[in-house]
């Protein structure tokens, strides 16, 4: 299959020095973080420390991939252009940059709040150093659980947040809650599948990834992409589901198998919990491997101290109104903590990979970060 833009590439970010950085998780899994930096001058040698660096966290089924995007203006050069020198993208154990989720694992949001941020935020202050600011902006599942992380008191020495679609509420469409019951066993038990793949289309004739992907698309009139059926049918409740096709640019709709990869459907068990409870909650309550967090993250926020900006487009038909109500209830359990931004005619999804994302949203998030700058 010839791809019209490369996967994984960094082309999108330019006149940046990119470096890698591998890094494990608290558990020993290794997950990396890259690096873009337009740095000052160097001083005897050696270069100035930065005094504000930006972590950028994706969701499940993508990746860093999607801040770095070639085809339009993405968050991360935008951040480079307007004030923000050093952004470190992270590609966290949700990412499909790794094979995790190509495997029946058994890994929930805990794991990521527990494990991996923490190791993240360690990596970036070994070398931006222990004065700089460090600021993130997350989205959807990843910032789920990095606000789990957050008021686990796990992540620690964030000046302030972003969080996309949702946080310590989700609030999904009845579709989706109808999805999240019947979903993960279906798909490990019955069809005897790992994991979901909007990548199936592409696959050979007669295999079940590629019967399941014509399935799909009987029920999925409104484009030609079949990948983006799939993603449709994973997350969210629409036509298309995750983004106004409007919004985004024809190369990033022909390429939706590359931005949204496969995904192990146990998270899906962890997200119903969630729901279920009206708020964040530990998966395994009582379980040893987790007792540094706690059963009721919504409750632990009421020692929150981060600056929290939530935000989300106001046609999310994924997580519907998660943050709205999310700030509700923050507004009441941690006073002045957190504020709420919606943008107009945007869902989910394109609220950071819409074509005129750099004219619509950017700018309110980087007013919100040089709130807190230096």
């Amino acid at each position: 299959m010839e791809r019209l833009i490369p996967m994984f590439t960094s082309d999108g970010v330019r006149d940046a020095e990119v470096t890698v950085h591998p890094f494990a998780a608290g558990d020993g899994l290794g997950l990396t973080l890259t690096r873009f930096r337009r740095g000052p001058p160097q001083d005897r040698g050696s270069p100035a420390r930065p005094r504000d660096a930006v972590l950028l966290v994706h969701g499940l089924t993508t990746s860093s991939d999607m801040f770095i995007m070639p085809e339009h203006a993405n968050l991360a050069g935008y951040l480079l252009d307007h004030g923000f020198p050093d952004v470190w993208a992270l590609d966290h154990r949700m990412s499909n940059r790794f094979p995790y989720d190509l495997a029946c694992h058994r890994f929930t949001l805990d794991d990521v709040a527990l494990h991996d941020f923490p190791a993240a935020l360690a990596e970036i202050r070994a070398h931006v150093g222990p004065g700089c600011r460090v600021h993130v902006i997350a989205h959807c599942l990843g910032a789920v659980a990095f606000a789990m992380s957050l008021a686990a008191g796990a992540a620690t020495g964030v000046s302030s947040a972003i969080a996309n679609s949702s946080a310590l509420v989700l609030r999904l469409p009845a579709w989706s809650r109808c999805k999240l019951r019947v979903v993960p066993g279906l798909t490990e038990y019955v069809l005897g599948l790992p994991y979901l793949n909007p990548a199936w289309p592409q696959d050979a004739h007669f295999t079940r990834g590629r019967v399941i992907a014509r399935a799909v698309s009987l029920f999925h009139r409104e484009c030609d992409v079949r990948s983006c059926h799939m993603v449709s049918a994973m997350w969210g409740a629409g036509r298309p589901a995750l983004f106004d096709h409007e919004r985004m640019s024809p190369v990033t709709h022909e390429r939706i198998a590359d931005l949204f990869g496969a995904t192990g459907v146990h998270y899906y068990r962890h997200i119903r919990a969630i729901v279920r409870a009206g708020r964040a909650v530990k998966y395994r309550p009582g379980d040893p491997a987790y007792r540094d967090l706690p059963d009721d993250y919504l409750e632990a926020a009421a020692g929150l101290t981060t600056p929290l900006l939530l935000t989300s487009g106001d046609r999310n038909h994924v997580m519907s109104d998660s943050n709205t109500a999310c700030q509700r209830e923050l507004a009441r359990r941690a006073p002045g903590v957190s504020r709420l931004r919606l943008f107009p005619g945007y869902g989910h999804q394109d609220v950071f990979m819409g074509k005129d994302s750099a004219r619509d949203v950017f700018p309110h998030m980087v007013d919100f970060l040089r709130e807190h700058a230096g």
